[in-house]
């Protein structure tokens, strides 16, 4: 690994562990963006159905279904049944959900906010360019 590679992972790893450790802040290991769209989706919306999820992602109702069990089982989203059609079933965020959202919006704006303070619009310009670059090409 050249000198400028390792610099760089060593960076990433700071960076990588200051979000790690605000996320376990809200014991949310394990929560994926797709979980994080998902609560977010159906706390924007009050309450959803399974099939409105899958049909606002363009995903199955099978993979969508997965996803839901995971949030359900670990308290991040509740699944009622409606009293006028049994068959039926909606979604809503509980607190925890929702202290995920709020909190990573909070994070988020906080970051983004202290990196836009520190570097200069250039700067700031060249690293979204590059942060974009990175993203559109990395392959997980």
């Amino acid at each position: 690994m050249k000198p400028i590679e390792k610099e760089f992972f060593n960076t990433f790893t700071n960076f990588q562990c200051l979000i790690l450790a605000h996320m376990n802040r809200g014991n949310i290991n394990g929560v994926t963006a797709a979980h994080y769209n998902i609560i977010e989706f159906i706390l924007r919306k009050e309450t959803a159905t399974g099939r409105e999820i899958s049909a606002a992602f363009n995903i199955s109702q099978a993979a969508i279904s997965k996803q839901l069990k995971f949030l359900i089982s670990n308290d991040l989203i509740i699944k009622k049944q409606e009293e006028t059609d049994h068959r039926k079933y909606n979604l809503s965020v509980t607190d925890k959900g929702r202290f995920i959202i709020e909190n990573s919006e909070t994070f988020r704006k906080n970051i983004t906010g202290q990196t836009a303070s520190i570097l200069t619009s250039k700067e700031l310009e060249n690293f979204n360019y590059l942060l974009s670059k990175v993203l559109n090409h990395v392959k997980l």
